[in-house]
């Protein structure tokens, strides 16, 4: 009846202050509100309706809080983080005399922690006659949980008793502020002294320690330990140690371990699935994604972001659709990084339309999805559309990173737009950002590409940090194109320095003295090679055809159909020169015999997988081959010829970019 009686009043003053009130008598309905009790059941109204301000307001209208007064006031504003209301209840028990005992002087360490002021949690800490264990705890705790790990350690080192909760607080304060190895070496310390027993809270927590290290031997010692005490494990436990051994790369132990629980969650099988991805082993993380897709258990947004993400990794669309079509089925938040993963997906595996629809459809874009799309676009020959898309992102009011920007300067190279592309350049600290080395990497790719070689080495000798192998990779493939040789042996001597083992350099440097006719220096670079025992990496394409996976190698005889393969292609190549085809034989070795040359160019990995697919699918049906590295000039024109003849649409996806082939024309127009 008390609390009606208070709330019934409390509603009569929703739009009265506190000063205007007539407390003499006057007012009938105050009247009998006048006594402390009364008012105190008014502030406590007010907490509960969360009109905090108004409680604490009312505090000087009691001549005596009673210490529950002051309890909730200080919990009250402890749950909103209101600081300076807080210190306005503090100091109201320092005017009115008021001694608060333990559990209120807690109760200030827990809301001047909560509300992020250490000072004020330290006063108070420093004028407490009496300390419990709470205390001490308290204080503790909010220093370790806020990144105050010396302060915390100081007063656990002098507090004159501990509990689990002391030991914990400090390593998991390590541990969630990257100081690993003194966790661990506080969690040694616990287990010397007997009078505590290790919790699931402090063993999941050094458990995250180990692996974030990461360190095998230390995380199996903590293993053993739960062995021995045969403690009964929790769900994150559990978790832990499938996390310790995937991140340590024992992930047949980690595989051991998740079938060995009991109860599996959503966390432990994507942390499963995931680790598996980051081993490199894919195929077992599609396998499992699809034995959770049949367990009952719901996979979240961070699970099918990182199937997605390995789809991507791998160019798998087909399986990125199988899990956009489970997304749909069991509905996802279009707002979320597994929305964002779609996007990505699609976008790297050249298919900008499915991308752009489901772009589309997300409410709010983050700047992950922006990126993407430009970047897809960028990659598969339509820099106008990435363009316009960054144009749409400044209008919609998100900022650009430097990710973003490497996307649209990559639009810029592939279309040839260079002086929009230094325009872009140099806008990017308009936007409060600094250049990055891929930045510089991008603008001097675009300026080789065109030509402007003496614009570019003035940005490589001014700029502010030192080049990198991509950037000077790039200003070697303009010189490729070109033919600019002084500056592509620049090039290639800054990479031979920064990583001489990469067989990418000495090819392509061998190429540009080959195409001018340089055979002496060929040979030098060849030889070169062979001292320093480097091989050339094989090409390899791909083709997928009825949801099998068809691989081949340069002058690959292994597929069940390459005799059907050569075939074909002695039929096209025919065709092909009847339209005016003419095999570009300048990088092949000089000493074997113009036959031979041609016919050394058309078994090109690319070239097979191509020809597979064509006599693999019915008439009209496009074909889409990866490549592990870039295509070379000959194929780049035998794509061209072929589409047109076969009247195809082919999408080559190399190491750099894609490729798309229609009525023999490329997507790159020929700009790549």
């Amino acid at each position: 009846m008390a609390f009606r009686r208070a709330f019934s009043s409390a509603s009569q003053f929703r739009h009265t202050s506190p000063g205007n009130l007539n407390i003499n008598g006057k007012d009938s309905t105050l009247s009998h509100l006048s006594d402390n009790r009364k008012f105190e059941e008014l502030i406590d109204v007010f907490c509960q309706q969360k009109r905090i301000k108004e409680a604490v307001d009312f505090l000087h209208r009691i001549h005596q809080p009673s210490p529950r007064v002051y309890s909730n006031l200080i919990a009250a504003c402890a749950r909103n983080r209101f600081l300076e209301l807080g210190r306005k209840v503090h100091a109201h028990t320092k005017a009115s005399n008021f001694i608060p005992g333990i559990v209120i002087s807690n109760r200030l360490l827990h809301m001047y922690f909560k509300c992020g002021s250490f000072i004020d949690a330290q006063m108070v800490f420093d004028e407490m006659l009496q300390k419990d264990l709470c205390s001490w705890n308290t204080m503790i705790s909010g220093y370790a949980n806020r990144g105050r790990v010396e302060q915390a350690r100081k007063l656990f080192d002098e507090m004159p008793r501990r509990d689990n909760f002391s030991w914990n607080a400090v390593i998991s304060g390590y541990v969630s502020h990257d100081r690993h190895r003194e966790a661990l070496d506080l969690f040694r310390m616990m287990q010397e002294n007997e009078s505590f027993n290790c919790n699931m809270f402090t063993l999941s927590s050094t458990l995250a320690a180990a692996a974030a290290i990461p360190s095998l031997r230390l995380g199996k010692e903590i293993h053993g330990y739960l062995i021995r005490t045969e403690l009964e494990l929790d769900e994150v436990v559990w978790t832990a140690l499938l996390d310790l051994y995937g991140k340590c790369g024992s992930l047949d132990e980690a595989r051991g371990i998740f079938y060995q629980m009991a109860d599996r969650d959503v966390v432990s099988w994507t942390t499963m699935i995931h680790r598996c991805f980051e081993d490199g082993r894919k195929k077992e993380g599609f396998s499992l994604f699809r034995d959770l897709m049949g367990s009952g258990v719901r996979p979240n947004e961070y699970t099918f972001a990182g199937v997605l993400n390995a789809c991507a990794d791998l160019a798998a669309e087909r399986v990125g659709k199988e899990v956009h079509g489970y997304m749909t089925r069991v509905g996802y938040d279009p707002c979320s990084f597994a929305a964002s993963a779609l996007v990505h997906v699609y976008s790297k595996c050249g298919n900008t339309e499915i991308a752009r629809r489901v772009f589309n459809q997300m409410p709010r874009p983050d700047l992950v999805s922006w990126t993407s799309l430009i970047v897809g676009y960028a990659q598969n020959g339509q820099p106008e559309m990435a363009l316009h898309y960054f144009e749409s992102l400044l209008r919609s009011g998100a900022k650009p990173d430097e990710i973003t920007f490497v996307g649209v300067l990559s639009a810029c190279t592939h279309a040839g737009l260079v002086d929009k592309g230094l325009e872009y350049f140099h806008s990017v600290k308009k936007h409060g950002l600094v250049h990055t080395a891929d930045h510089y990497a991008c603008v001097v790719d675009l300026l080789a590409r065109s030509g402007r070689f003496k614009e570019a080495e003035n940005i490589i000798d001014n700029m502010p940090m030192k080049p990198d192998k991509f950037l000077w990779a790039s200003l070697l493939g303009g010189c490729r194109i070109h033919g600019n040789i002084e500056l592509a042996e620049r090039a290639a001597k800054a990479l031979f320095e920064i990583e001489p083992e990469n067989p990418a350099t000495y090819i392509t440097l061998a190429n540009i003295y080959a195409n001018a006719g340089l055979w002496t220096e060929v040979s030098k670079v060849r030889k070169d090679m062979d001292n320093r025992g480097i091989i050339k990496k094989p090409g390899k394409s791909w083709v997928e055809i009825n949801r099998q996976v068809h691989v081949f190698l340069v002058g690959d005889t292994s597929h069940p159909k390459i005799s059907d393969i050569h075939e074909y292609l002695g039929e096209l190549s025919k065709k092909m020169k009847e339209e005016g085809y003419v095999p570009d034989t300048n990088f092949v070795l000089h000493d074997v015999e113009e036959e031979q040359k041609e016919q050394n160019i058309f078994y090109h990995s690319e070239k097979l997988a191509v020809a597979f697919g064509i006599i693999s699918t019915p008439a009209g049906t496009p074909i889409k081959v990866f490549k592990n590295l870039r295509t070379c000039v000959d194929c780049h024109t035998a794509m061209k010829y072929i589409s047109k003849i076969v009247q195809r649409k082919i999408i080559l996806r190399d190491s750099n970019r894609f490729h798309c082939f229609e009525d023999g024309s490329c997507s790159c127009k020929d700009y790549w």
